[in-house]
């Protein structure tokens, strides 16, 4: 079995220009990139090997990101700067590197660790700030918001409620309407920027969907640990 010496969290951003690449292609792209960087990931054992890499919460497609983990185990001890950069050059158009950190081996996978992602979100809708701003808070003071999601012939029945954290209203006009909001995102359950908007009374999908960050539950993600080992760049 391949010794497991390091581990890396790449952030970086998906723009709109690979928004709609499924999460099963970002992952082949994500390999073909660590590849042709010549980074040391470790690859899984038996008759069909693949890289030990793993997202965070997959991004749903059609959805930008500035927020996207990756979590990355290596068998050779690398520094930081320098994988950072050879990844930066094998990179497609649309997506960025935002930083790399170093993981203690024993901290628990990415996904694990999600606790809520937050989006921005622009949806067509004539109401002015004051009505949306009512109705936002209508829907916050809802104990319950029974909802059905549908895929091919099942459906899901499930309480739309506790999935929102957060929703404001940053801005109307112009027939648009934009907005932030925070919501669920763990194993038990992840809201849906485009569900929330129809609970609001938004019948067509949003314009716009981005995503502007993973809240973790451990803290200790910072750069603590690579300095500490002396891999992190000045």
């Amino acid at each position: 079995m391949t010794e497991r010496v390091q581990r890396l969290c790449l952030t970086y951003a998906c723009d709109d220009a690979v928004k709609y690449i499924s999460h099963l292609d970002l992952m082949r792209v994500w390999e073909r990139v660590l590849r042709r960087a010549g980074v040391p990931v470790v690859y899984s054992e038996g008759f069909s090997p693949h890289p030990r890499i793993a997202m965070a919460a997959p991004l749903a497609v059609g959805v930008s990101s500035e927020a996207e983990r990756i979590d990355i185990v290596l068998h050779t001890r690398v520094r930081i700067d320098e994988v950072e950069g050879a990844i930066r050059d094998q990179l497609p158009a649309g997506m960025r590197v935002i930083a790399v950190e170093e993981l203690a081996m024993g901290v628990p996978s990415l996904q694990s660790l999600v606790r809520a992602a937050s989006y921005e979100v622009l949806v067509e809708d004539a109401r002015p700030l004051g009505a949306w701003e009512v109705v936002v808070a209508e829907l916050l003071a809802q104990e319950s918001i029974p909802w059905e999601h549908t895929r091919g012939e099942k459906i899901k029945r499930y309480d739309l409620r506790p999935l929102i954290h957060e929703i404001d209203v940053v801005a109307t006009g112009d027939g648009q309407v934009e907005l932030r909001m925070r919501l669920r995102s763990d194993e038990s359950g992840s809201g849906r920027p485009e569900q929330v908007t129809r609970a609001l009374g938004v019948a067509e999908e949003p314009l716009r969907i981005h995503r502007t960050g993973l809240d973790l539950e451990m803290p200790s993600m910072a750069r603590a640990a690579a300095r500490a080992a002396g891999y992190e760049a000045e």
